[in-house]
């Protein structure tokens, strides 16, 4: 059977040397959720937000990410001016079909992620093999 290529979502992914809990909270009252919120050991904190909202096409998603981003508060923008990553990571499930894929961000929304210091990353999940690894391949694998 085969699998359709199609995004997944956009990931807000921050790093930063001093807690991130208060951002996250203020952008968890703008719609974007924190996934994940720690202290790891090499002692700067790492934080993952998404938007509740789930959207077939990345730049709806960044729109919204970038809007609730330029409404935090003052206090809650010098958070953010302190990460040292600030990135959105598009997730793609991969599969056989289409052949080609094409989604785009308009010069505006590259505009505003520039504006904000926001990086893009691209990460593309491998389409789930429905075989398992001891069975025999077929004619059609």
């Amino acid at each position: 059977m085969k699998q359709k290529t199609h995004y997944l979502n956009t990931d807000l992914d921050l790093v930063a040397g001093q807690s991130l809990q208060a951002l996250a909270d203020a952008l968890e009252t703008r719609g974007v959720f924190p996934l994940h919120v720690a202290l790891r050991d090499d002692q700067q904190w790492y934080s993952i937000l998404e938007t509740a909202e789930q959207f077939t096409q990345p730049e709806p998603n960044i729109v919204a990410l970038l809007t609730a981003i330029e409404a935090l508060d003052p206090q809650s923008r010098i958070l953010w001016d302190a990460c040292g990553i600030r990135e959105f990571n598009l997730g793609y499930d991969c599969g056989d079909e289409p052949r080609a894929f094409n989604h785009g961000l308009t010069v505006s929304t590259l505009a505003r992620m520039a504006a904000l210091g926001i990086s893009l990353r691209i990460t593309l999940y491998p389409a789930e093999n429905e075989a398992s690894p001891t069975s025999e391949p077929t004619d059609d694998a």
